[in-house]
């Protein structure tokens, strides 16, 4: 092993594994990026380098966070965990009131005296998993008692899911399924659950019926409903408003299948996909259709969905071996959201969900996401990291 092998197998800690499928994603998403960005640099004068450069500044500082979190002890977030919720929920408000309408969603952040943007919702994600991680872990034991513990944490749940989902449904559905399963995991007991079921059912019953008989009252309600209606087959006559190139989701998702068909199953390189000069947005929500047709099913399609299970895998064997309960179902909360948002992301282009806005997680041309989602997987490593340092 060569010296500059034995320096980096030093400095980074805790699973190895975890940190090989952080690389080989990262250099999937530069790879894919630059060969899927034509379309978006043609309305910036064809400027590919500005994008990839762009692209791989953001992945060298999402590295960076990685690096820096993976270093510090975990038991130390639950100490600030109420503070970053309260911050996520205060950016949550500033942005339904002062956000950056962009693509017809409020869901961008303007950071003062810059250019960037910020997506509050995925710094609200880390921060109700890292809050309800703390809250578990202090509350086990007494969640029989589901009026005195538990409903305090499903009032904060409900707030944050609140607040991102008049303007990100996909995002605030994801972030209430990986709640509710965390509660499953934390010890919440069967029937508390079945309470939980039911209130989300009336809950959505009640969002669908509103957005039918009033749709101007939930800010882009009418989207929702025909993106869902549309993938069931109802009103498949009907469009979303979403796409200015020629129709609706169903459209997206049509050009999607167009290129996984022209993919094949073994991979044909770089550079060779051409569903970039028609596919809406292949550098980020419909990535994984645009990988798939230059890498193939085999390496493209597999291979990519075999990277995410194996970060899951390794998210879990970290939480079990890991002694305190914080830490647990940090990782486990952490590494479930990753992993369903990669693959909805990918269902989406295979026609099993309905069209979404969500990218694919490490990979998908972006900022936000992509250094939230490394800040997620430091927190994983943090928590694998632990045992190790236990034992010294």
């Amino acid at each position: 092993m060569s010296d500059w092998a034995q320096i980096i197998r030093g400095r980074l800690e805790g699973d190895k594994v975890i940190w090989m499928v952080s690389l080989i994603l990262s250099v999937v998403s530069l790879l894919s990026v630059y060969s899927a960005i034509s379309s978006l640099a043609y309305k910036a004068d064809g400027n590919f380098l500005y994008f990839f450069l762009k692209q791989g500044t953001f992945l060298l500082l999402g590295l960076a966070v990685m690096f820096v979190v993976h270093k510090i002890h975990y038991k130390y977030f639950a100490r600030v965990a109420n503070f970053i919720l309260a911050a996520a929920i205060l950016t949550l408000i500033l942005t339904l009131i002062f956000g950056a309408d962009i693509n017809e969603a409020k869901r961008w952040l303007k950071v003062p005296f810059t250019n960037l943007t910020l997506q509050t919702s995925d710094f609200a994600k880390v921060a109700l998993v890292l809050w309800l991680a703390k809250e578990l872990h202090f509350r086990r034991g007494k969640l029989d008692d589901f009026k005195g513990e538990v409903t305090p944490m499903l009032i904060r749940i409900g707030l944050v899911c609140g607040l991102i989902l008049p303007e990100d449904f996909s995002t605030a559905a994801l972030l209430g399924v990986v709640a509710f399963s965390m509660l499953f995991i934390g010890g919440v007991p069967f029937k508390g659950l079945v309470k939980i079921l039911g209130l989300i059912s009336v809950l959505g019953v009640t969002v669908y019926g509103v957005s039918k008989v009033a749709p101007d009252l939930v800010p882009r309600s009418e989207t929702w409903v025909h993106r869902i209606e549309q993938f069931v087959g109802i009103n498949m006559g009907e469009t979303d408003g979403i796409n200015s190139i020629g129709g609706s989701s169903e459209y997206q998702i049509d050009l999607a299948q167009v290129a996984i068909n022209r993919g094949g199953f073994l991979p044909s390189g770089p550079g060779s996909g051409t569903s970039r000069n028609f596919l809406p947005h292949p550098y980020s929500d419909m990535i994984y259709a645009f990988i798939i047709e230059e890498w193939g099913a085999l390496i493209g399609g597999f291979g990519l969905l075999l990277l995410y299970y194996i970060l899951f895998y390794r998210s879990i064997q970290a939480a079990r071996k890991c002694e305190r309960p914080f830490g647990s179902y940090l990782a486990m909360g952490l590494g479930l959201m990753i992993t369903l948002q990669a693959l909805i992301n990918m269902g989406v282009s295979v026609r099993l969900f309905p069209t979404t806005g969500q990218p694919l997680p490490l990979v998908s041309f972006g900022g936000t996401s992509l250094l939230f989602t490394c800040l997620s997987i430091g927190l994983i490593l943090s928590v694998s990291r632990a045992p190790m340092l236990d034992t010294k």
